[in-house]
């Protein structure tokens, strides 16, 4: 674990985090840190999960990079530390006091009839089809057929990403640092024309994923980022070799975050 030298702060614009920008920078120069644009050690997004979404696909997902996140949003998940805590976090990243947990990240690679395209996400992707008719869509993992899927959608997420979205449609919470995949039925039909898993699926971390949809005009949504396809032949998901590195407190404990985050009143 490297000593943190160099910094950049990515911030919403509203007001609040603003304030906590300049309250944290100021925190900074007290110890001497580096506040830079390129080059950094330390990527630290202040808002809400949206800003650590933002920040980790503007900086590519780099796995050199540590990163970590101040909430002035909402529910603040992927943001681990709270504004008032700001003096506290900098002294503990003087003191090197600090653990660093590797994340799984989604790579989805979308061939078409004229292209192929690669994306990383860190949450999760959703597949609709374009006009969000019903959709269609045989799954195999690791080349064994599962099911030929009928109905609204198909969800991929993470492990970081099993509390975002997923939740919505009652997918199951996966400890963070398990690198999984999870496949979440969104309105599946069950019919006698169509049986389908009404329920999610959890796969271990180097299986493979492939998705023939039968109607090909497809939005594919990548951690809330909408892109069209049009005669998409198959789309391929995985988590590899690519993780990046999220920083946190010693205290940090995700059992606590949950309970906090989705129990507490």
């Amino acid at each position: 674990m490297r000593k943190i030298n160099k910094i950049k702060i990515f911030s919403n614009e509203n007001e609040m985090s603003y304030k906590i920008k300049l309250q944290l920078t100021n925190e900074f120069q007290k110890y001497n840190f580096d506040m830079v644009e390129d080059n950094y050690d330390l990527a630290i997004a202040i808002g809400g999960d949206g800003s650590f979404l933002r920040m980790v696909n503007a900086t590519n997902f780099n796995s050199d990079t540590y990163y970590v996140g101040i909430n002035t949003g909402t529910l603040g998940f992927l943001q681990e530390i709270k504004p008032d805590k700001l003096e506290s976090f900098v002294k503990a990243l003087n003191n090197n006091d600090f653990k660093i947990d590797n994340i799984g990240t989604l790579e989805t690679k979308i061939t078409t009839d004229d292209s192929i395209s690669r994306h990383f996400s860190l949450n999760e992707i959703v597949i609709r089809q374009m006009e969000l008719n019903a959709l269609t869509m045989e799954i195999y993992i690791d080349g064994c057929y599962l099911e030929t899927f009928a109905g609204d959608g198909i969800l991929v997420s993470t492990s970081v990403g099993s509390s975002a979205y997923n939740i919505s449609f009652n997918g199951s919470l996966i400890y963070n640092t398990l690198h999984t995949l999870q496949i979440t039925p969104i309105a599946p039909l069950n019919t006698k024309a169509y049986r389908n898993l009404l329920t999610s699926i959890v796969l271990p971390e180097k299986k493979h994923i492939l998705i023939k949809p039968l109607k090909k005009d497809l939005i594919v949504t990548f951690d809330g980022t909408n892109k069209r396809y049009e005669n998409v032949k198959k789309i391929e998901c995985s988590v590899k070799n690519k993780k990046i590195k999220f920083l946190r407190m010693k205290e940090y404990n995700f059992i606590n975050i949950v309970n906090e985050k989705f129990l507490k009143d």
